[in-house]
């Protein structure tokens, strides 16, 4: 698409109020960027703010509009920063921005899609819900189900700055301590699904009960912790698990997510605790009159579904640089797609991490698709739930 048509599409697509620009540090970025605040001026449009640069620097800019409690009507993206986080969640994670809509121009290139830069970014932005969704999947395959990862998230980010910033001595915190403060955001939350699993377990409260119960109670947990307010007194090198690149070329989360895969494929096709989730899940009756400690299998996976959130939390605070308590909205259905569509059965007793994996890929396809022909998150929302839909459906056809 030529930059004047581009222009002129996403010039139509304008809503009325203040306008911000935001694209990568790139020749072809920035050409946009300069050609859109040129047609603004032109139709006497007013720019809140214009960033040339990546996700830290547009969050930077997020966070001082909201300060001023300046209205963000609408946000001109180029193709690749339309997909970054910080400017997806905008309107949730600075309500005083109002609800900004995304606009990017439209790609007709089929190989936009196959650039090398495009797919490592898709394989970035589904790092944290692949890795939360091998914990569901262990859930899952024991007929469970755990609502609470997405509270978790926005609790484990806000507990690990939290520590780095009171405990650690904030900006100058040193990498040890920095590990030590993530360590504790992951402990507190595998120590929480522990208690969930321990209530499901020994009180045979339905797991939906309590998972959605932890969900309430975590998320008021971090809005308290921090006070209803972003953490960011945090050390630069604090990105590095988050945006580094240190091997291969590949970012670090997505280094640590292909780890976590190849470690959770081995733990269920080669160990006896796999082996006794799906016998759990397969038949609880069986299970138990076999002498299995169905209690501390299922309790097992819990934890791990915490521990693994919880780690989620540290990899999303470390990618934005802060923590927050408006992290992880709605990711707890985001991850359950994810199994479901990679064939796990809801019912319990069949799956794999190979198929989640997938399933999460399949996903974030479907997601990068729509954002790089500018489709409405709305419209975006419909088309996820349909696929999730469907997948169920073909689920039980097969059954």
């Amino acid at each position: 698409m030529t930059g004047e048509l581009a222009v002129s599409q996403m010039m139509a697509a304008l809503p009325d109020g203040n306008v911000m620009i935001a694209v990568s540090d790139q020749a072809e970025d920035r050409a946009l960027a300069e050609s859109l605040a040129v047609a603004l001026g032109k139709g006497n449009r007013s720019i809140a703010a214009k960033i040339i640069g990546d996700p830290k620097a547009a969050r930077a800019a997020l966070v001082e509009l909201a300060s001023k409690s300046t209205r963000v009507d609408a946000i001109l993206c180029s193709a690749s920063s339309s997909a970054w986080l910080v400017l997806q969640e905008a309107g949730t994670d600075f309500p005083a921005l109002g609800k900004p809509v995304i606009i990017a121009p439209r790609s007709e290139k089929w190989p936009t899609f196959l650039k090398a830069d495009n797919l490592v970014n898709i394989a970035n932005q589904i790092a944290v819900i692949a890795i939360l969704a091998i914990g569901m999947t262990m859930v899952i395959i024991t007929s469970g189900i755990d609502l609470s990862v997405g509270s978790l998230i926005a609790l484990s980010a806000v507990t690990t700055t939290l520590l780095i910033r009171d405990c650690f001595g904030g900006v100058e915190a040193s990498a040890f301590s920095m590990i030590l403060a993530a360590l504790g955001g992951v402990l507190l939350c595998g120590l929480i699904g522990w208690g969930s699993g321990w209530i499901i377990t020994r009180l045979s409260v339905p797991p939906f009960i309590v998972t959605l119960a932890v969900m309430l109670a975590a998320s008021g947990l971090a809005y308290r912790l921090a006070e209803n307010q972003s953490i960011y007194q945090v050390p630069e090198s604090f990105v590095w698990l988050g945006r580094g690149t240190d091997f291969f070329g590949l970012p670090n989360a997505v280094l640590l997510m292909l780890v976590l895969y190849a470690l959770a494929h081995g733990v269920m096709t080669q160990t006896r605790l796999g082996r006794h989730l799906y016998a759990v899940g397969g038949n609880l009756e069986a299970a138990m009159l076999s002498g299995l400690p169905v209690s501390g299998i299922i309790t097992t996976a819990y934890v791990i579904s915490g521990l693994l959130a919880g780690l989620g939390g540290v990899v999303t605070a470390s990618l934005l640089k802060s923590g927050s308590p408006t992290y992880g909205g709605m990711y707890e259905l985001y991850v359950i797609a994810a199994v479901v569509v990679g064939g796990t059965r809801l019912s319990g007793g069949k799956g794999s991490m190979n198929g989640t994996l997938v399933g999460a890929f399949i996903i974030a396809v479907l997601q990068n698709g729509m954002n790089l022909t500018n489709v409405e998150s709305n419209t975006q929302k419909i088309v996820l739930g349909l696929v999730l839909l469907g997948a169920v459906i073909m689920n039980r056809t097969r059954r």
